[in-house]
Order: C-alpha cells, then structure tokens, then sequence
C-alpha cells in the first residue's frame, strides 16, 4: 500500500454555508450559469411578488431591464417584513436576503400556496449578485438597505414616509459568476405572459430601457385564454377551449385547472405548472392528465360507437395529435425536483387522473358534437400509424 504524504483527514473537509455555498456552486440552485441561471434569477424575485398576489394582497408587477443590464421588480404587495427577527438579531428583510431556507413560505398562515417555497430564491439573487438594493413601502414608511455580492454594506433604515406599499428589488448579476450578463426580453416576456395567464386580474409589465420595448400582460381569462394564445394563427376542432376547474377546500387542498383545445395539426403543446412554477419536465400532475385523457377519449368512443370493433384501442399518442392544453395545479408544500423546480414530485397523480376523467367524460356527454371531432380526429391519428406500421413491416419482408 502506498502511503500519500497528503494524508486525507478532518482537515480535508471544506464546510461551506450560505452565500460561499451558493458562490462555489450556482448551478445548484439556478440550473447553470448561462443564459439559464441568468434568466431564472429574475424568476425567483417575481415568483416572490406572484406569491403576494395568490394571498391576495399584490395585483401589479413591474419588470424593468435597464442599460446596464441590471435588473428592477417593483410590486405593490405587503413589503418584505422589516420588523427585528428575535433569533437572528437583524431585520426580517435582511434574513430574508441573506439566510437560505429564510422566509414566510414556511408558515401556512403566511402563505397558503406558494411557489418560492424552498425559502432560497431571493437570497440566492442577493449572494449572484454585484450589487443588490431592495426598497419597501410598509406601515407609511419606506425602508432601503444595500448589499455587496450578498454582503450587507449597512443595516436596513427607514429612509422616508411614503403612502405607497409594496417591494422594489434592483439587482446587477455578478459578472464574476454569469457567462453572459445581457438578458432577452423576449425570453422574459414570455415567462411574464405565462405568469399573467396563470394569475387572472394581475397586471405584469415588463419595460426595456435598452431599446424602448414593452409589454404590458392582464387576462382575465386565464389559462382559457392562454390556450387560445397558443392556438392563435392554427385552425382549431371547436372555437372555445374545454375549462375544468375546482377550487381548494378545507378537506382538500389541492386546487385543479384545465384546459384544453384541439387544433388541425399534428403536434402536441402542452404546459405544467404547479403553484405558477413552471414545470418543463412535467410532473404526477401532467402524468395524470395524460393517462386520463387517454382513457377518457377512449370511453367516449368505445361508448358511442364510433370504433369498427369492440377491442379497437387509441394509444396515448393518438389522443394528444394537434392538442394544446395547459394544467394547472395550487398546493400546499408541493415537492419539487431540485431548486429550479422542473418537476412536480407531489402525489397528485390519481386526484388529477380522476378530476379530468370526470370533468372530461361529462363535457363530451354534454357537447357530443365536439367530443365526436376530436375523437374523430384521434382515430384518423390511430390509422394513419397503424398503416405505417404496415407498410413498414411489408418494406421489411421485401
């Protein structure tokens, strides 16, 4: 055995805690540190004002990108607590800023349903950060405090009275950790629709002083409308899309939205979201989706007759030809696969599955002509593969 004159012990061992953490390894909690992670820290402070909205409290944000590439959001919700946290000694604020697992969303009494509910976000935008300052209008007062790549450069102050209410956060990411520090309107914006869709009467805009764009997002025809956005310019099986919705109850929590609309063509898009968070790779709430969809259309055609035999069976790729739909989910304390929160881990699976199934079967029950096109279409999808698979297999016996 050979002996290292560097001997591996205690003294090997690195801790690492907060904003050192996150300074060494980024990519742990924004994705990457390209174009990604840059985009996704402007995500984390407005996910933090569309959770003042799902309490009810904030119906205005405000994005701004500047010349210099830094960032503002401006929201007129509550205002970050300000009051002295007893065990950190320090402004509610600043442990919000610079303590990861810090925040409100571990309090059901704060928040409900939230999305930033890892407690990591905004502190993580401080620690990535040149230079971060937040403005809160709270109480009549404003307050304002600075921070230096995560560091405070002195305590939080009341700096005036104000009758506004709300927090502005401006932030510079840190060209130290960013590959590219220039962001693209037109990625934000489309995260901002999103987020306008989801959340009905809030109003979102976002302005670019680089070049005087704008955009301004309100709907209040939620995710209807936003399936409709997507369909615009396609030719579609039936004019308005199918809505199912339920609300939270006391006894269940677990708020479900769907909506779906057919067109003509041949692709599928379809969105996730759990708690506004946008799910790009899906999740139990979309798995349920899907495998009701897929039994659904097949009781319905099974049902009224429109199969040529009894064991005639739609696979899954079938019934989601031309469909754009778009499901949304609000729960308490949903698991999330990683900080960037790609993926719905919640056991929602079979509570969507049933909701959808219901909802569906009763919508075709209700509106035969409607259900007939789109299972008409899904069957026409179901030949034209078979067929292939045929004459692949007779390209192979020759």
């Amino acid at each position: 055995m050979t002996t290292n004159s560097q001997e591996y012990g205690a003294a090997s061992i690195t801790v690492l805690e907060g904003r050192e953490a996150v300074r060494k390894r980024p990519a742990m909690y924004i994705g990457s540190t390209s174009e990604l992670g840059l985009h996704h820290l402007v995500y984390e402070v407005v996910d933090n004002s569309i959770d003042e909205a799902l309490a009810g409290y904030c119906d205005r944000v405000e994005v701004f990108i500047h010349v210099d590439n830094s960032i503002t959001v401006i929201d007129n919700g509550r205002g970050i607590p300000v009051d002295i946290h007893q065990k950190e000694k320090i402004s509610a604020a600043e442990v919000v800023l610079t303590k990861l697992h810090a925040g409100g969303k571990f309090d059901s009494n704060a928040y409900k349903v939230s999305g930033g509910l890892h407690g990591v976000g905004v502190s993580v935008v401080n620690f990535l950060s040149e230079k971060l300052r937040v403005e809160i209008w709270r109480d009549g007062t404003t307050y304002e405090q600075e921070y230096n790549r995560g560091i405070a450069a002195a305590r939080l102050e009341p700096t005036g009275k104000t009758k506004k209410r709300g927090t502005k956060v401006w932030f510079k990411p840190d060209p130290q950790i960013f590959e590219l520090t220039e962001f693209n309107f037109d990625t934000l914006s489309q995260r901002l629709r999103e987020k306008a869709f989801l959340n009905s009467g809030v109003r979102i805009s976002i302005t670019d002083e680089r070049n005087e764009k704008s955009h301004e997002f309100f709907y209040k025809g939620g995710i209807a409308e936003f399936v409709k956005h997507l369909n615009k310019n396609k030719s579609v099986l039936h004019a308005q899309p199918i809505h199912l919705s339920r609300l939270a109850t006391a006894a269940d929590p677990l708020a479900i939205e769907v909506a779906i609309q057919y067109n003509d063509g041949y692709n599928e898009i379809v969105h996730s979201f759990a708690n506004n968070i946008n799910t790009v790779d899906g999740g139990t709430h979309l798995t349920g989706f899907r495998a009701a969809l897929t039994r659904t259309i097949n009781n319905y055609g099974k049902s009224s007759g429109l199969f040529r035999k009894d064991d005639e069976k739609l696979a899954p790729e079938d019934v989601r030809e031309g469909l754009v739909a778009v499901i949304s989910v609000k729960l308490p304390q949903p698991q999330f696969e990683g900080q960037t929160k790609g993926k719905l881990n919640s056991d929602v699976k079979g509570q969507v599955e049933q909701f959808v199934n219901e909802g569906l079967g009763r919508y075709f029950e209700e509106n035969p002509t409607i259900g007939r096109k789109i299972i008409a279409k899904a069957i026409d999808a179901a030949r034209a593969r078979e067929a292939e698979i045929g004459r692949a297999s007779c390209r192979e016996r020759v």
